[in-house]
């Protein structure tokens, strides 16, 4: 059973800088009751690249622990050039390292999209202990490689690139892609009982899907369930998945960004395969505003303690 639990994110401030990594606390081991740590200050911030990271994803291996975000700063005072920015963003990630949850490395970037990628966004990654790497695994639109400028027409399709340090990685190969008009980004997945599930926001009828299959890298996954959270806002996005082993819950947290102020709304199941995910009522779940695409992590011994210790703030 979790001994509480982190939540890794970033917060959309349309007038100041929140594309940093902030962390945020359980309320001990309850998932719905959450605080801002270090004050409600950014524990991390990168001056590399554009400045500004996004979608930031905490992975474990067996000794260390790596966020990765996307290198992207959207809030700058001039007008948002999404188009833009999936044809000639950053096709690199910014990283740091730890060893224990507190202390951080300086930040790193890493180029892991290909030349013919307009961008690379909201990356996540899984440890495979059998080979000792991780999968990591991010959204991109692919150009021909004849397109240098990127000027022609495309779509996010997920792609993705086996790393064992997050400095060197293979070559990158493309992990889910349903064909033009059937654009896809924001892919979480967790595997349970043999079978992996994946999260996905697509352009199409699907809108915010879940899949199951055989493997993170298997073609065989079919659908469990579409449109989650239609019924409650126009638009969401960057689905995160945890399990409250205490409670026997399925957690599913979808960004809305429909309305001000934005941030995580949460739903959740008893019966994973099942994918009948269903709203927690509002009254139970408490999350300071804004808080936006990130990730929760289930904490051991002791860690919860550590962490809100050091960023008591």
């Amino acid at each position: 059973m979790s001994d509480g639990y982190l939540l890794v994110h970033f917060v959309e401030d349309h007038e100041g800088h929140g594309e940093k990594i902030y962390f945020s606390l359980s309320d001990h081991d309850d998932p719905l009751r959450w605080t801002r740590v270090n004050g409600g200050e950014a524990v991390l911030e990168s001056g590399l690249g554009t400045t500004g990271v996004r979608d930031p994803y905490l992975v474990r291996g067996p000794e260390e622990s790596f966020i990765i975000a996307t290198d992207l700063r959207v809030w700058t005072g001039v007008e948002h050039d999404w188009d833009g920015w999936t044809r000639s963003g950053s096709r690199s990630l910014v990283v740091w390292r730890s060893m224990d949850l507190v202390a951080w490395s300086e930040p790193w970037r890493v180029e892991v999209a290909p030349p013919t990628a307009g961008m690379a966004w909201a990356a996540e990654a899984l440890y495979d202990a059998a080979t000792g790497e991780y999968l990591v695994y991010w959204s991109s639109a692919l150009y021909e490689e004849s397109d240098a400028e990127h000027a022609g027409d495309s779509y996010s399709r997920i792609v993705a690139a086996r790393t064992g340090d997050f400095r060197s990685f293979g070559a990158a190969f493309t992990l889910a892609d349903f064909g033009p008009g059937h654009g896809v980004i924001d892919l979480t997945m967790v595997e349970h009982e043999g079978r992996t599930h994946r999260f996905l926001k697509s352009t199409d009828e699907r809108r915010l899907f879940h899949e199951v299959g055989a493997s993170p890298t298997s073609p065989d996954f079919t659908l469990v369930a579409s449109r989650i959270a239609d019924d409650l806002y126009e638009h969401v996005e960057a689905p995160l998945i945890f399990f409250d082993a205490k409670a026997g819950w399925w957690y599913l947290w979808v960004d809305q960004y429909s309305d001000w102020p934005q941030g995580y709304i949460a739903l959740r199941t008893r019966d994973l395969a099942g994918g009948d995910w269903q709203p927690v009522p509002r009254a139970d779940f408490s999350l300071p505003a804004n808080t936006k695409h990130g990730v929760v992590v289930p904490l051991r011994p002791g860690e919860w303690d550590r962490l809100a210790e050091a960023f008591a703030g």
